[in-house]
């Protein structure tokens, strides 16, 4: 090995050592050891071939600084992807990245006291400095939310440029050295750290943020300016006389952008025969690279490209969420499920393997970023070349588009013939952003629009008063648990079991369905839909709700006199929004009932556990008011393995006794290999919760308690296959006669299963119902008589 070639080796193992530290001073989740391992191969591979191609025989003690800057770099990286980002990992953080910038001063001026300026010393400071901010962009969007996703394009600013320079030639050159530039990047990096730090007021933050992206535009700006002015035509000229192109890479070419054009939006469409569809689109982009001046031609070219592979990840991503959340995918608030969706993921196929598959998709994203630009400009030159020919085909497929139109012909077994996928699903975006805008209007008027929000105390939930109310949420409890599924015999079987133990300690049931506002997943839509009485069925709408005031049934129970709780154990943080929204005087998450036991997957706890806490903390005492509770039960939640089993409830303790269950079950990556295995495994999660709700009903018999036992939506689409609606079972739990007798009127059939045909009502009607039945009759006349019309 040649000598200067040890130095990347060196800042590789370097850079390894550092992880180690990190790991043994405030440790490292598996996803910060997969990204330091990532940035660090990457650097040293990309040192190694820019020495190489140098010819490079000396590296020089200004490289060597920079090389521990990259060390550096990747020890932020990976502090970014596998901490939390606070105590001790985030102090390391921010003092890692303030050496960095510090050495940055170092560098430049080692090189020029010991008289070893060169290109590739500045390029390579150049990259780690634009690596580090990337790093710190993450940071900062991490600290501060996807609402400030805008701060990432000051870390992506020099990618973007060299994508750019990959289909503008020009774009390439070198620029006169420009000191205002240095400064410019030293202050997004100090600015980025700094907010990292968090001890700015947020405001001060952002304007900062803002301030630092306004000059890095600046600074760029400057330089594609200057490189226009500035470039040689006939070098430009030269670049463009390009060899006459291969016919395999024009069929490629073509193909990719085929096959781009006539995606369908839809898994269950796709096939081999989509191909075999004719796309408009492909006959006007053909006619417009033929007719259109040469440089528009290019122009067009490449923002055609862009266009398309934006609409082919929409097609992606509406093809996901149709799969999986039975609806079609909203380009202005479905960003927010991806925290969430990563999460769900790590709960399937395990961290290491969920990093995996992400980088992955941004790698496939940024093939199709640069594939279908490049694509069109080289059959925009083919075209060129054979005009007559293009506009042939171009009419053959506009004539051949137009007939199968017309007649609705089919390519045989598959799609339609004739499709302008890529227009209709580009205009099916657009009008939705400007329903979602149409509709934050409309759906305000229906939070003001409350004909229960000035009801007096007194006339609120009097045919309630002493009892405890639980309205417990089952997570991914849907009908189809209940009936036509290949499980639905078993959590039947456990269903009428429940019955008849509950029967048996006194308890009567009567049950029904509602109609969930979303399908797969996002239970937040079914919970705030349920307790306010409006239609939440978009992020959009529950910001909306939460950042409003509404009459909620936990803050309903509130102003009656109880004590109202909120437990969600899958929150593993406080939600102060939520606790003010739902009206609660407690709020509890995963860490504040004492768990000491094992995680699940994404349960966080096991269904026993929430109930004992609950009755624990909130329940056991008797000199006490009454309490309303929401307990969100999560066991069921995907991935549904590895699932925990029953204990004696005097045994349950602070949660340890469940230690070794989890090793015990399969792990989602073992059970997800067999479709059959993951839905019996469903099954099972729904028998295992309902058995922990009736065994502490049986255990903690209460003949002043009242449930409310529901689910929040069907499970994803390979659980509860096509056309499976969104009905979720409901069902009344309670030992007074005089609760049931108050909710004959509902029509809904004893037993905790739903007869098949019992009622099945809209979920927002369920508030609404449930304080009427059980206020008093002054509560009604003021509802509809008070300053509130009914909406």
């Amino acid at each position: 090995m040649p000598k200067v070639q040890r130095w990347p080796v060196a800042g590789l193992i370097g850079s390894l050592l550092m992880l180690v530290l990190l790991d043994l001073w405030v440790g490292l989740r598996e996803v910060g050891w997969v990204v330091g391992l990532l940035v660090s191969a990457g650097v040293a591979a990309l040192l190694s071939g820019a020495l190489a191609r140098a010819g490079a025989r000396r590296f020089g003690p200004a490289n060597a600084v920079t090389l521990f800057r990259s060390a550096l770099t990747v020890a932020v990286a990976a502090l970014a992807a596998g901490t939390s980002l606070d105590g001790p990992a985030l102090v390391v953080l921010v003092s890692l990245a303030s050496l960095a910038l510090a050495l940055d001063l170092v560098d430049g001026w080692v090189a020029r006291r010991t008289g070893t300026v060169s290109t590739l010393g500045a390029r390579f400071d150049m990259e780690v400095d634009a690596l580090l901010v990337l790093v710190l962009s993450v940071v900062v969007v991490r600290s501060l939310g996807w609402a400030a996703a805008w701060v990432l394009l000051i870390g992506a600013a020099r990618y973007l440029l060299l994508v750019a320079a990959v289909l503008v030639p020009w774009l390439r050159e070198p620029t006169p050295v420009r000191p205002w530039a240095k400064v410019v990047a030293a202050v997004q990096g100090v600015v980025l750290t700094v907010v990292a730090a968090g001890v700015l007021p947020r405001p001060v933050e952002l304007v900062a943020l803002a301030g630092a992206l306004a000059l890095l535009i600046e600074s760029f700006a400057w330089q594609v300016r200057w490189l226009s002015r500035h470039r040689d035509h006939r070098r430009t000229a030269r670049s463009h006389r390009v060899p006459a192109v291969a016919p395999a890479a024009t069929a490629a070419a073509a193909l990719v952008v085929w096959v781009a054009l006539v995606l369908p939006d839809r898994a269950t469409d796709l096939s081999a025969a989509s191909v075999l569809s004719v796309p408009l689109e492909g006959a006007l982009l053909l006619a417009l690279a033929v007719l259109a001046p040469p440089r528009a031609a290019r122009v067009a070219a490449v923002a055609a490209g862009l266009v398309i592979a934006v609409v082919v990840l929409l097609k992606v991503l509406e093809a996901v969420f149709r799969g999986v959340f039975d609806r079609p995918f909203d380009l202005l608030n479905d960003g927010y499920y991806l925290g969430p969706g990563f999460g769900v993921l790590v709960d399937s196929v395990g961290r290491t393997a969920a990093v995996g598959a992400v980088v992955g998709l941004v790698l496939m994203v940024a093939a199709i970023a640069v594939a279908l630009p490049w694509s069109l400009l080289r059959l925009t030159r083919a075209a060129r070349g054979r005009r007559g020919l293009a506009l042939g085909v171009a009419g053959a497929l506009t004539l051949l588009w137009a007939g199968a139109a017309a007649t609705g012909a089919r390519v045989p077994g598959g799609p339609e013939v004739a499709t302008a996928s890529t227009t209709t699903a580009a205009y099916g975006q657009v009008t939705r952003l400007r329903a979602d805008l149409e509709d934050r209007k409309a759906f305000g008027r229906e939070i003001r629009c409350d004909p229960y929000a000035d009801v007096a105390p007194a006339g609120l939930l009097g045919a309630l008063r002493g009892k405890d109310v639980l309205l417990v949420f089952i997570e991914s409890y849907g009908r189809v648990a209940v009936e036509g599924s290949s499980f639905s015999p078993a959590v039947a079987t456990a269903l009428d079991q429940g019955t008849r133990s509950l029967t048996a300690s006194g308890y009567a049931t009567r049950s029904a369905y509602l109609t969930s506002p979303t399908f797969g997943g996002a239970s937040w839509l079914a919970h705030a839909t349920l307790q306010s009485g409006l239609w939440v069925d978009s992020q959009q709408r529950h910001d909306q709700l939460l950042s409003a005031h509404r009459l909620t049934l936990s803050s309903a129970f509130r102003r009656a006199g109880w004590r109202t709780v909120l437990d969600v154990p899958a929150n593993t943080r406080p939600w102060p929004q939520g606790t003010r929204f739902y009206g609660v005087d407690q709020a509890y998450d995963a860490g504040d009932v004492g768990y000491r036991g094992p995680e699940f997957s994404y349960a966080t706890m096991p269904d026993q556990y929430v109930l004992a806490a609950l009755h624990r903390l909130e329940l056991a005492d008797a000199d006490r008011r009454p309490v309303m509770a929401e307990v969100d039960l999560v066991s069921s939640h995907h991935p549904w393995t590895p699932l925990p089993r029953l204990v004696d409830w005097d045994d349950v303790g602070d949660g340890s006794v469940f230690d070794d269950m989890p090793a015990q079950g399969l792990s989602p990556d073992e059970a997800f290999r067999d479709p059959d295995r993951i839905r019996s495994l469903y099954g099972r999660s729904i028998v295992y919760t309902w058995q922990a709700l009736v065994s502490y009903l049986q255990h903690f018999s209460d003949p002043d308690l009242v449930v409310v036992a529901l689910g929040d939506h069907q499970p994803h689409r390979y659980v509860s296959g096509r056309d499976a609606g969104r009905d979720v079972p409901v069902s009344v739990i309670a030992q007074d006669p005089a609760v049931l007798r108050a909710v004959a009127g509902w029509g809904w059939r004893p037993g905790l299963r739903p007869a098949p045909d019992a009622p099945a009502w809209r979920m927002d009607r369920f508030r609404d119902t449930f304080l009427e039945t059980f206020s008093l009759e002054p509560f009604k006349r003021s509802a509809h008589e008070g300053r509130n019309p009914p909406c």
